[in-house]
């Protein structure tokens, strides 16, 4: 059974943070009171075993604690979480486990003490190196709060570690932007994320619009710094990631090849594939069946609803091209005809005509590859991904049988 199915990986969301930042949309909260790490850990470990019978027989491929800020908890109760999670279903030996961290919020030798607590990679915020942009942006850290990081990270073998990185900031100036670049690579991370900063719904920012740099000194920013990370040896192989040879981001590769997730924690999201039996394929379903899970945001309303365990919908067949389509084709690479119907059991016809659309129109290409047809966005693909990933929509995808 589980040589058909995806990669299974498991995301563990710690939602407390010093400050909101004005920009993010993440379910962060602030954190007022003394915070409750026995508490939440106890719980991540309930609402995991209560997932484990789902996932059974399977093994681990990589595990993400993400945010919030996770570095908020200590690393002997993050080792105790990840020692317990392995007795109730085994890490692979190899398996990546990440941790996002504040740099303001890691008290010096600590990293050395996650290392030893089985994490092996990290995630800096960074976000600028210039002391008013971070102003700005609310953060609570200074630029040599990640120096030190990265020093440190350095010095206890954490050197698989990720730095996030904005651009087009308030008032950021193309200058400043390649400033925060050289500075980051100065510090020699494995990877690097590169993030145009956006507006999001709900936020501050949304509400209160800083003076940001137009779109087109906003292309050119990109531009500039995607050359540079080129010419430093960092291969872009998603849209806003960038890596040296052998260190891209495993968990979030998976994520975006549309393998499976259990999500843990307080709005915690997951994602599980399995074999479609007689019945469901009887009513509609393919080969596989996929079920996606959410849990309450609100960290008291977790708390009080962890029994229950999150709730599970079944996603239906005619949306997972457009599921698929928007997490595969984020990536450079593309994906193979026979990755469609591996991830989402149906057959590669279903897209079809859509692909052949988007090739005739200059916005995806096809290469013939030892291992069969491999589709891909064009570059000018890549700069209209939106619009390329909505013609798999459910309503694109009949019209396309239609015609065909």
């Amino acid at each position: 059974m589980t040589g058909v199915l995806p990669p299974l990986s498991v995301y563990l969301h710690f939602p407390w943070c010093v400050s909101k930042c004005p920009y993010c949309d993440f379910n962060s909260h602030t954190l007022r009171d003394e915070l409750p790490e026995a508490r939440y850990v106890a719980t991540l470990l309930e609402d995991f075993r209560r997932q484990v019978p789902r996932a059974a027989g399977r093994t681990i491929s990589s595990v993400f604690l993400g945010g919030g800020t996770p570095s908020l908890f200590s690393p002997s109760a993050l080792g105790r979480l990840l020692g317990q999670i392995d007795q109730l279903l085994p890490l692979d030996p190899d398996a990546e486990i990440t941790l996002e961290a504040n740099p303001a919020t890691v008290e010096r030798g600590r990293f050395a003490e996650y290392a030893s607590a089985g994490i092996n990679r990290v995630s800096l915020g960074a976000q600028s190196f210039d002391s008013e942009t971070l102003r700005r942006l609310g953060r609570i850290h200074q630029p040599e709060d990640v120096f030190r990081a990265a020093e440190e990270l350095h010095a206890s073998g954490l050197t698989n570690f990720n730095l996030d990185l904005m651009f087009a900031l308030p008032e950021q100036s193309q200058a400043g932007a390649l400033a925060d670049l050289s500075t980051a690579l100065s510090l020699h991370p494995a990877h690097l994320s590169h993030y145009h900063l956006t507006l999001e719904p709900g936020t501050l920012f949304a509400a209160q619009p800083p003076p940001l740099p137009d779109d087109e000194t906003a292309w050119s920013m990109q531009g500039d710094c995607h050359a540079v990370l080129d010419a430093a040896g960092y291969s872009q192989y998603e849209v806003s990631a960038f890596a040296r040879p052998d260190r891209q981001c495993r968990h979030n590769l998976n994520y975006w090849q549309f393998g499976d997730y259990l999500g843990i924690g307080a709005g915690a999201h997951g994602k599980l594939t399995h074999l479609a039996t007689q019945v469901e394929r009887q009513a509609g379903c393919g080969l596989l069946v996929v079920d996606r899970s959410t849990h309450l945001r609100e960290p008291r309303r977790y708390f009080a609803a962890a029994a229950a365990g999150p709730e599970w919908r079944r996603v239906k067949a005619e949306d997972l091209p457009f599921e698929f389509a928007m997490n595969q084709l984020r990536l450079n690479a593309g994906f193979a005809e026979h990755e469609f119907s591996s991830r989402t059991g149906l057959p590669a016809s279903t897209i079809a005509p859509q692909l052949q659309r988007l090739s005739t129109q200059g916005l995806m290409e096809r290469r013939a590859t030892d291992v069969g047809a491999l589709w891909q966005a064009t570059e000018r693909g890549r700069q209209l991904l939106n619009e390329v990933v909505q013609r798999f929509l459910p309503e694109s995808i009949s019209e396309g049988a239609a015609r065909s």
